[in-house]
């Protein structure tokens, strides 16, 4: 499929494990933090095997796994820019998140008009 998005969401992952180096370590921070690298990870992961799917229901589920998993990160970037207000690298992180957000989720959208 697109090299350039396989690309922006590795640099994307890899930019959140950079800023999770920079949070305290509260025990709110270590919670949030493990399930914001899980599903940031998870979502370049799972777009990556969808560009080796074996059929159009496999890449199907695959984009959908990584457009659910941008979501959850999205809600993880949410949750520290309220508790965390004055950090301009959050404000590129949820900007991010929420972009390819809409891009995985139109390619979802016409992966389902494709197979109906």
């Amino acid at each position: 499929m697109d090299e350039g998005l396989g690309k922006r969401l590795f640099d994307f992952a890899v930019r959140v494990i950079k800023y999770y180096r920079k949070l305290p370590n509260t025990k709110e921070y270590q919670i949030i933090s493990h399930q914001l690298i899980k599903s940031s990870t998870s979502s370049g992961a799972n777009y990556e095997e969808a560009q080796a799917a074996i059929s159009k229901p496999d890449f199907f589920n695959k984009i959908n796994i990584s457009l659910k998993e941008m979501r959850e990160t999205n809600y993880w970037l949410r949750i520290i820019k309220e508790i965390n207000t004055i950090d301009e690298e959050i404000d590129y992180l949820f900007k991010e998140s929420s972009e390819l957000m809409k891009i995985l989720g139109s390619i979802s959208s016409k992966s389902v008009k494709r197979n109906n």
